[in-house]
């Protein structure tokens, strides 16, 4: 996913010079084609998170379109009141990259993790919030990103799915792609659940439970017809993130529901569930433990339909 986006953005930025690229120095490998070809449109502000969300905030002022870019946590928790201060407040048009959403730095612990980032910028007035499940939805989110005047976000999974989804269904952003249909449950993914989520509709499938699947790549803008069709038509809903489900997707499905007052008979958001992930290893290890891994989704799938 990650080097699916600096591809995508750095066709946009050849042709587009007010297109600007900081990192909070890292990225090295990753980005060193885009340096070279583009060093007046890069900058390596260093380890200093923060001061990267101000400095995008006065060139964005200034007429440049701004991404800023770093790992997990750092370009979201770290700088949060400059995000809401500079970036969403004046409306100006930067764009946050985080890179290993979820689990993705799982073997570094807690402090790497990022597992509340899509609650808390979903609450920030102006930000678009985004979690692309797989190669071709980040490609198709980092092209709206790059057209989009305003504030977004980008989450990123580390991990290299191992699915190409392109001919699953159409995309259209803001709106929720239909990737498999039954009539027994709804799963609604976000990120790079979706690879988990499409192992679990394969075994409940083949024990005979009709999924419809949704990958939600926005989350703010959501596709509440989508989510309205599948309660109607459908009577078990479950959301899948790798994020506590206060307040991210899980948090954003409950309020369109309630709000609108429908509701599926049976509705369940997977996630971390108001507490921190104190265990360390592999990403699939960490899903695992935590309740989040396709025997997980399946066992919750039967237990609501029972």
């Amino acid at each position: 996913m990650r080097d699916t986006f600096i591809k995508t953005f750095l066709d946009y930025a050849r042709t587009d010079p007010s297109v600007f690229l900081i990192t909070g120095d890292l990225g090295f490998k990753v980005l060193d084609q885009y340096r070279e070809e583009l060093p007046d449109q890069f900058l390596n502000i260093g380890i200093a998170e923060q001061n990267m969300a101000g400095v995008a905030t006065g060139m964005a002022l200034e007429g440049r379109k701004v991404f800023i870019y770093s790992i997990g946590n750092f370009p979201v928790m770290r700088c949060m009141e400059h995000i809401r201060n500079d970036i969403a407040y004046h409306n100006v048009d930067v764009k946050i990259v985080s890179v290993g959403g979820g689990f993705s730095y799982g073997p570094l612990g807690m402090s790497h993790h990022t597992t509340e980032d899509l609650s808390v910028m979903r609450a920030i007035p102006n930000m678009v919030v985004t979690a692309p499940g797989d190669v071709m939805e980040t490609e198709e989110v980092t092209k709206y990103l790059v057209s989009h005047n305003g504030p977004g976000y980008l989450r990123l999974d580390k991990s290299l799915p191992d699915i190409d989804t392109r001919e699953m269904g159409e995309f259209h952003f803001g709106k929720a792609r239909v990737l498999r249909n039954g009539s027994d449950v709804t799963l609604v993914c976000t990120g790079g659940m979706l690879a988990v989520a499409l192992r679990a509709v394969d075994i409940l499938e083949e024990s005979g439970v009709g999924c419809r699947l949704l990958s939600m790549h926005s989350i703010k803008p959501l596709d509440s017809e989508a989510l309205f069709a599948a309660a109607k038509e459908i009577k078990v809903v479950i959301t899948l993130e790798e994020n506590v489900v206060e307040g991210g997707l899980g948090g954003a499905v409950s309020e369109v529901y309630l709000e609108e007052g429908i509701m599926p008979k049976m509705f369940y958001r997977i996630g971390l569930r108001n507490e921190f992930c104190t265990k360390v290893g592999s990403q699939g290890y960490l899903r695992g433990e935590y309740g989040m891994d396709a025997a997980a989704i399946v066992r919750k799938v039967q237990e609501l339909m029972s």
